[in-house]
């Protein structure tokens, strides 16, 4: 069967540069590669010719031969360079080119360069519960946080003072290995070294290698006033230690905020519940209620009613990120008496027969309009 011309394999004209050609390859090696067509022959066979035709277009000696003399300038069986259709082979071949285009499918690093020993430590994320004081006021607070801290005895090393690490031997140090799968080689991380290219021949016995060590570390953590549940303060450096001298990872404070009994907050407001007696919500007073910043007057106007919100200005909380400052809102509670004497009993009928003699309309408006209210509906339910 005659051989396809290897520019239209790849969908490319004759005179595409390097970077045209390579990128037609990975378009068309992604769309036949066997992991996406599983028991397909077809797709089988395309990905070999596609990978055929990359392999001789991407050497510039192998495609010189192929432009002046087609197939037979390339096919060794005609006398040709030779090379085509292998698999790893040459230095434009499949092998050197599959962690760049199937990495991330079988972990390959790319062209066989070792990964950085060198890496950066974990952050770390620490809960951190204020009362409603600490949170609006800022505070100081120290933490007890385990972590991963670079060895002491070892500098970090993992190996034992007065050695250091070789290179490995299973890679060369290149912190990555070829093995062959079928008809093509698959690019891992070295199991030996683990990517990082280094062998360690005699541990640290403090760390036993990793040169690192878990250890408590008491930190103290400047909390501004105005935080509140969810925001998080970051600690830089003080997360896990980095691997083989790599820089310390970061440290996350999520804030939460306890419930307070008497005060809630809601963004930059406060909000309470004030209970006042029945004399004061019809004669009025004068109330002292709490706020965060001690104790001030607030005046009832007579015949308040219950639920009524009084505004405190600026008693609330300075929000972290700037703005004014919000207010206390004093909701009123008007609380029914109990445990009344026989004389209070007495006071409380004559009052009710007061009302009654002057017309209920008049003293309990609410009352009055919700019933005529309930009498209206069933009237209209009736007819």
């Amino acid at each position: 069967m005659a051989k396809r011309d290897f520019y239209e394999v790849l969908g490319v004209e004759k005179g595409a540069s390097d970077k045209e050609i390579k990128k037609a390859y990975r378009r068309m090696a992604m769309k036949y590669h066997p992991d996406r067509n599983p028991d397909d022959k077809d797709a089988e066979e395309h990905f070999k010719e596609v990978n055929e035709a990359f392999e001789i277009l991407s050497d510039d000696q192998k495609r010189a031969a192929y432009d002046q003399y087609g197939h037979a300038g390339v096919d060794p069986n005609m006398g040709g360079m030779g090379g085509a259709g292998g698999f790893g082979g040459g230095a434009g071949g499949f092998g050197d080119i599959f962690g760049d285009v199937f990495g991330d499918i079988f972990g390959g690093g790319g062209h066989g360069h070792s990964r950085s020993s060198v890496q950066r430590g974990a952050d770390l994320r620490y809960q951190l519960e204020l009362s409603l004081e600490e949170a609006v006021k800022g505070t100081t607070k120290k933490i007890k946080i385990p972590s991963l801290l670079g060895c002491n005895s070892c500098d970090g090393s993992g190996a034992k003072k007065g050695t250091s690490a070789v290179t490995c031997t299973t890679c060369g140090g290149m912190g990555q290995v070829r093995m062959q799968q079928g008809f093509f080689s698959v690019q891992q991380t070295c199991p030996d070294c683990h990517g990082t290219g280094k062998m360690i021949k005699d541990p640290c016995r403090e760390c036993h290698g990793e040169g690192r060590v878990q250890e408590y570390k008491t930190l103290s953590v400047k909390i501004p006033s105005g935080v509140d549940t969810g925001d998080r303060i970051r600690l830089a450096g003080e997360g896990e230690a980095g691997v083989n001298g790599g820089p310390a990872g970061d440290l996350y404070v999520q804030v939460s905020v306890a419930d307070h009994p008497i005060f809630q907050r809601d963004g930059k407001h406060l909000y309470c519940e004030v209970p006042i007696t029945f004399v004061d919500a019809a004669l009025g007073g004068e109330l002292e209620v709490p706020t965060l910043d001690g104790r001030v007057k607030l005046k009832i106007p007579k015949e308040t009613q219950t639920g009524k919100l009084f505004r405190l200005r600026d008693k609330g909380v300075t929000p972290v990120r700037g703005g004014g400052r919000g207010d206390l809102m004093c909701r009123v509670v008007v609380e029914t008496p109990v445990h009344l004497t026989e004389r209070q009993r007495e006071l409380m009928s004559e009052l009710k027969d007061t009302f009654a003699a002057e017309g209920e309309d008049r003293q309990s408006p609410k009352k009055t309009s919700f019933f005529e209210g309930v009498k209206k509906f069933f009237d209209d339910m009736a007819s």
